[in-house]
């Protein structure tokens, strides 16, 4: 194992790790309100994902301790935007990740499906979402997905 690896599953980790503690607190706050709640459960997938990789390569999985280092946005309009510029940060790491993760496919891989899934599915839902403006951003409902 790589110290390069390493490193790479653990700032991947954490930056998963603080967007789930992020969208938490805002659902915590404001409610179960669109995109939180379904964006939340995609971290959730993010983390699971990562999981395997740190037990195959031994590398010892970060603490959790995210809860406590976050800040709620002020409204749901500034979360939405927030959340905008939490996935561009996200993709951004991804592609640098990417080029440090090439010795190791599977790790690339798994990296470059969240790089996806961030860019395609929770940046335009979070841009929605501040277009919107606070008005239309609290749009309540577990069983309502955006598209």
């Amino acid at each position: 194992m790589s110290e390069k690896l390493r490193k790479a599953l653990t700032e991947a980790m954490n930056d998963e790790y603080k967007a789930r503690a992020t969208y938490r607190q805002v659902i915590s706050r404001y409610g179960d309100i669109r995109p939180f709640v379904n964006i939340l459960e995609a971290e959730e997938r993010h983390i699971q994902a990562l999981l395997p990789l740190f037990h195959k390569y031994d590398i010892p999985v970060p603490e959790d301790d995210w809860d406590s280092k976050v800040d709620v946005p002020s409204s749901v309009s500034e979360a939405c935007q927030s959340g905008v510029q939490a996935e561009i940060d996200n993709t951004e790491m991804y592609d640098r990740l990417l080029h440090l993760t090439q010795a190791y496919p599977d790790v690339y891989h798994v990296f470059l499906q969240l790089k996806r899934a961030s860019q395609e599915n929770h940046l335009p839902a979070f841009q929605r979402c501040a277009d919107r403006g606070q008005e239309g951003a609290g749009s309540r409902g577990r069983g309502r997905r955006h598209r």
